[in-house]
């Protein structure tokens, strides 16, 4: 009798090699973020107090005291549940706000929660924790109320769903069947009582994009753009085909780089709340996305390594972000993130 495979058990051995990968700096996109085009003009005489410059926004019910996201990237339950206890505990400490990988195996099976579950939000009592399921899954039994209980399973304030069709394309066992998603989508965000925000895994949403996803009601938009992790190179790596190497090889620069998705989403949408993450690097970076319009910036690639050490050293590693990030606007007189978005930047050439 041949017996099927565990579909949770191979979930959750698919997230393992893709920290694997991660880990071992695999999946790099050969594209970069488009930061490097663009240069602040220096302030010789700022007339501001650097220790007084205010990084704070606001971000659904919360004051951040930094303009940050941290957006999980986690394996298997072994390493997985670490990971998340030592995130939660930075991002209380930090006052920034929290997003968990996808909840998928957590809610197909109750044995592989690997710290998804309410120990969360005691970890983080006061900061914003986002629940994230993959789009994909929304014409397969997921609705309403599986997304209440991914967001009850951690106590979070909002729900992510991620769109990654080219990731999905290049799985070997990927969902390629991605019809009536995006009515799926919109059926979701009109009947769920808390905020869905909707993000890409890397490769960029267009403007065009943009515009659909807040018209159907979607509380914000994080852009994930291209320039970090590509999740094609990623899923080519973990492969053992060379077909299916092959395949994913071809789109090493496909997506549309972090910093054109941020300006041209906000360009398109002045009044939408924005998430500007892809390669960000350091708190520099961080700047200019705030400068080209993103409200808050996420971070997930940059701090893996840091989170499967310690939670101090993601802490060390923010600390550093948002010292960069006040140095940024001290040299250009910027007492507030939105004095911020209304000082000069120029193209780089």
């Amino acid at each position: 009798m041949t017996v099927s495979p565990d579909p949770t058990r191979i979930h959750l051995t698919r997230k393992d090699q893709h920290l694997d990968v991660v880990l071992a700096n695999g999946g790099r996109h050969a594209l970069a973020t488009g930061f490097d085009d663009w240069r602040f003009v220096h302030e010789a005489l700022p007339d501001i107090d650097h220790a007084k410059i205010d990084l704070g926004v606001d971000f659904l019910r919360y004051r951040l005291r930094a303009p940050f996201l941290i957006s999980a990237m986690t394996g298997g339950p072994a390493r997985a549940e670490a990971i998340n206890a030592r995130l939660a505990e930075a991002a209380q400490h930090l006052g920034i706000a929290l997003a968990v990988g996808s909840q998928r195996a957590a809610l197909d099976s109750e044995d592989a929660v690997a710290g998804l579950d309410k120990a969360l939000r005691h970890r983080a009592p006061d900061t914003p924790i986002l629940a994230n399921i993959g789009a994909a899954q929304l014409t397969r039994g997921f609705g309403r109320d599986e997304a209440l209980r991914v967001i009850n399973m951690i106590g979070a304030d909002a729900l992510v769903v991620h769109l990654n069709p080219l990731q999905e394309a290049c799985q070997p066992e990927g969902d390629r069947d991605w019809w009536g998603v995006g009515a799926a989508l919109h059926a979701l965000i009109r009947d769920l009582e808390l905020p869905v925000i909707v993000k890409e895994t890397g490769a960029g949403i267009s403007a065009l994009t943009g515009q659909k996803l807040m018209a159907m009601g979607a509380a914000g938009i994080d852009v994930a753009g291209a320039g970090g992790t590509n999740w094609a190179l990623v899923e080519g790596a973990r492969s053992e085909g060379e077909d299916e190497q092959a395949h994913a090889s071809a789109f090493a620069d496909w997506g549309i780089p972090t910093a054109r998705a941020i300006a041209e989403a906000r360009n398109a949408l002045p009044g939408a709340f924005l998430i500007g993450s892809g390669g960000v690097r350091h708190g520099v970076d961080a700047a200019k996305a705030i400068r080209l319009g993103a409200d808050v910036v996420g971070v997930a690639g940059g701090i893996i390594h840091a989170a499967t050490h310690s939670t101090e050293a993601v802490i060390n590693h923010f600390q550093t972000m948002t010292r960069q990030l006040r140095t940024a606007c001290f040299c250009v007189n910027a007492p507030s993130l939105e004095h911020l978005k209304r000082v000069p930047l120029l193209p780089a050439r």
